[in-house]
């Protein structure tokens, strides 16, 4: 079969529509697990081979870059990356002028925010950020010590560490700026809060160029909904059991339902089925109050995304 020869301008979007990609950073690391792990239950199964920094990922319209946290930011702002999910806090330490699309509350730790502290050993005299006023900190997150230290007009050393900053407080300088979610470590460490300088939660960003673009933003916007979904599924699960209607009323009294449960009739005359989301450390109490209230055949079962 013969087809006409296709012009130069359709040939060009043609290639246009093929090309489409989203750039994606996600972080590498200790936060890598978690990402990827939320990643795959939004939809998006992510392959990581040893031998190349670009991971495989089932969307052919997805370039997946896995980069340090602390770079994502900057990497996003001047555009080598379309979006990325990186920490509120090293936005406010890069100053990343990006756009922000949406909050997700997960780590490999737990579901709190990260916390940068000051913290000295047990020990020290040090009291408030006043007694540093020509003393020594060590940190990661060098301006915004900076920035704490001269809101409170107080005058200091701010080295950049590398990595051990914990061990640096006992021997090498006066205080440190460390980043922690329940604090364990600091304590194992011997040291003690002084302060807090900033709470921090993963960002979705997004470039603010590819943000005007209409094909990225979409695309992105898709993203960031099966990504909370995800999360959201994760701390709720799915409820179904069967009920006599003359039952009904009472067991809905005690069924603290995500939204109104839905009830179907069963074949079998005066019984109904119902199906509601709860969450899932209520369950283990709700059960046996539910086979109170007359349910049977009661199945819990695990969610993939809950969507709002």
């Amino acid at each position: 079969m013969h087809f006409p020869p296709v012009s130069a301008g359709v040939a060009q979007i043609l290639f246009m529509a093929s090309e489409k990609k989203l750039r994606f950073g996600l972080p590498k690391g200790s936060l890598q697990e978690a990402t990827i792990e939320k990643m795959a239950k939004a939809g998006f199964n992510i392959q990581v081979s040893s031998r190349s920094y670009i991971p495989y990922v089932d969307d052919e319209e997805l370039e997946i870059r896995l980069i340090r946290a602390q770079e994502i930011s900057r990497y996003v702002e001047h555009g080598y990356l379309d979006c990325g999910i990186t920490g509120h806090d090293w936005i406010v330490e890069n100053g990343s002028k990006v756009h922000e699309v949406g909050e997700f509350l997960f780590s490999k730790v737990s579901r709190k925010p990260a916390r940068w502290v000051l913290c000295v050993p047990e020990h020290s005299p040090v009291k408030s950020v006043k007694d540093l006023q020509g003393k020594r900190i060590a940190t990661e997150v060098v301006h915004l010590t900076r920035k704490y230290l001269k809101k409170h007009g107080v005058k200091a050393e701010v080295e950049f560490s590398w990595g051990a900053t914990e061990v640096k407080a006992h021997e090498l300088v006066d205080a440190i700026v460390e980043v922690t979610e329940t604090g364990s470590s600091l304590r194992a460490n011997k040291l003690r809060i002084v302060d807090e300088l900033l709470s921090s939660t993963p960002r979705l960003i997004a470039n603010r160029e590819t943000w005007n673009d209409q094909w990225k933003r979409q695309k992105i916007e898709t993203l960031a909904l099966l990504l909370k979904g995800a999360l959201e599924a994760e701390a709720k699960v799915g409820l179904k059991m069967n009920i006599a209607e003359n039952n009904l009323a009472s067991l809905l009294a005690s069924l603290p339902a995500l939204r109104n449960p839905t009830i179907s009739n069963l074949s079998l005359k005066g019984w109904v089925a119902v199906e509601t989301i709860i969450d899932e450390h209520v369950v283990r109490e709700l059960i046996p109050k539910l086979k109170a209230a007359g349910a049977e055949g009661i199945i819990e079962y695990p969610l993939n995304k809950v969507v709002y």
